[in-house]
């Protein structure tokens, strides 16, 4: 068996466990194991990739596997990672395991609960491992339809209404990405040979320009609408804040990255004509992601809400970086995605901790909580400090390497967007500070508050796994770094080439 096809598996393993449990002890005991060996795996799987550099392997891809699956349309089960994806799959394996125990209390339909979030879980697994456009379009949508039921069922507030809307929206991004990747498919063979939804295969091949230029808006924006392109963000907001913590946890911390992932992996790097040609239009779009959802944070009162605009700003910057086209750009993407996964996932978590405590978000309800949830309270602070850029958390990293790639082009076109984009930092520390003084210092507004108490064991396992690895990120990142770097060789030399 070979180790990508194992990161399927083992949710696959673990849900047909969860089937045969009584009870919800047994339930949530066979979730945390199977999620554990999956964190393992997903952590031997970047070890192992980092290992294969070290003895000099130079393939694009490795650990590829090939298996035909539906011979008429030269559809294969294809697998192989690089660096990108194997940060990837840290990411997911690192926020499904903290999302487990951050779940720990559900009581409703525990059994169904935990089957849905894994198998969300593994169709991200399978779409960060394929090769293949239509294998990967179909762990795709695998990963996005459990959002329907998770939100659904067990979301709170407009519940039914935000599932509606964000399955629709998200629907809809699917049905153009469709059409991007079947027109891909269907000019995959400009001499006339056997077609092919193999990516690396494409990849050898240059696609007519004026094919290009028309496929490209179905692919970015496909992608764009998971990883809330202005003006097809509107569902991020109510999903999010109807959503329960884990699912919260996952659908910003791994899920709106498939989003970013796509329009480099497949947008930018199999269409780089009309990546180049229309990059203008789309920065016009980024642009406009990173400044709304950050002014948009900047007047919320609900904590979800707050945080769920700062996704949109957030994953707008990874978009407006990719758009860049250029390597030190490309890599503050991979670095933005890893960064704002993991503190966006403990901002979440920890939403959802001291609502069931306090039962309320209106940061107008609340106050002085430092002196009464103080585990709770610091881990608030540090994963604010995180998103504000604090040197020393990932944050930072990841956002003055998409600055400095950004002002690696020369264009006054581009250098504007960027200003504009940087000034969504200081809007970013508002927001974040004017949060933290509401809810933290000052005196106890409800006295009822008073008789809370701080986290359980396994809120703090959540807590210490995330913030653990955003100062890896922070403090050690030059060797993910590199990692992602070797991985953008290929990319940059199709841009390279056409210019």
């Amino acid at each position: 068996m070979d180790i990508l096809s194992l990161l399927v598996i083992i949710p696959i393993l673990t849900i047909i466990g969860i089937v045969f449990c009584q009870t919800q002890k047994q339930t949530r005991i066979i979730a945390a194991i199977g999620m554990s060996i999956q964190l393992l795996q997903s952590l031997y799987v970047v070890w192992a990739y980092l290992k294969e550099r070290a003895l000099g392997n130079t393939a694009e891809m490795v650990f590829t596997k090939n298996y035909i699956w539906f011979e008429t349309w030269n559809i294969h089960y294809a697998i192989g990672i690089d660096g990108i994806s194997a940060a990837m799959i840290a990411l997911t394996g690192v926020v499904i395991f903290t999302g487990i125990f951050a779940s720990w209390n559900i009581k409703d339909l525990s059994k169904e609960f935990f089957i849905s979030l894994i198998l969300l879980s593994m169709g991200v697994f399978g779409f960060f491992i394929s090769l293949d456009l239509f294998t990967m379009f179909l762990f795709y949508e695998i990963a996005v339809i459990p959002m329907y039921l998770l939100i659904g069922i067990w979301g709170s507030g407009k519940k039914e209404y935000s599932a509606m809307k964000l399955t629709l929206m998200l629907m809809g991004g699917s049905a153009l990405l469709l059409v991007g990747l079947l027109g891909i498919y269907f000019h995959s063979a400009p001499g006339g040979g056997p077609l092919t939804f193999n990516i690396l295969e494409i990849s050898k091949i240059d696609i007519p320009v004026n094919v290009q230029l028309f496929l490209f808006p179905f692919t970015f924006i496909g992608f764009g609408v998971l990883g809330a392109l202005f003006p097809f963000h509107t569902w991020s907001p109510d999903g999010h804040a109807s959503a329960p913590t884990a699912v919260s946890m996952l659908h910003a911390g791994v899920l709106m990255k498939l989003g970013g992932y796509g329009c480099l992996r497949i947008a930018t790097f199999l269409l780089p004509d009309a990546a180049t040609e229309l990059s203008t239009i789309f920065i016009f779009m980024t642009g406009t992601s990173v400044i709304y959802g950050a002014l948009g944070a900047i007047m919320q009162t609900d904590l979800k809400y707050i945080n769920a605009y700062s996704s949109v700003s957030h994953c707008g910057l990874v978009l407006f970086a990719v758009l860049m086209l250029n390597k030190t750009a490309f890599n503050g993407a991979i670095l933005q995605m890893l960064s704002h996964g993991l503190m966006t996932a403990l901002f979440f978590a920890l939403i959802g901790m001291i609502y069931g405590r306090t039962h309320t978000r209106d940061v107008y309800k609340m106050g002085g909580l430092m002196k009464i949830l103080p585990f709770l309270s610091v881990c608030y602070v540090i994963a604010g400090l995180a998103s504000l850029g604090l040197p020393g958390l990932s944050g930072f990293v990841a956002e003055m390497t998409i600055f400095v790639g950004a002002f690696q082009n020369e264009s006054l076109y581009h250098r504007i967007f960027t200003i504009l984009a940087i000034s969504s930092i200081v809007v970013t520390a508002v927001y974040i500070l004017r949060v933290v003084g509401l809810l933290l210092l000052g005196p106890v507004k409800n006295k009822e508050y008073l008789s809370l108490k701080d986290a359980e064991w396994h809120e703090k396992l959540t807590g210490v796994v995330l913030i653990i690895a955003i100062a890896i990120i922070g403090m050690a990142p030059l060797w993910l770094s590199d990692m992602i770097m070797d991985s953008l060789e290929p990319i940059m030399q199709k841009l390279t080439s056409i210019k």
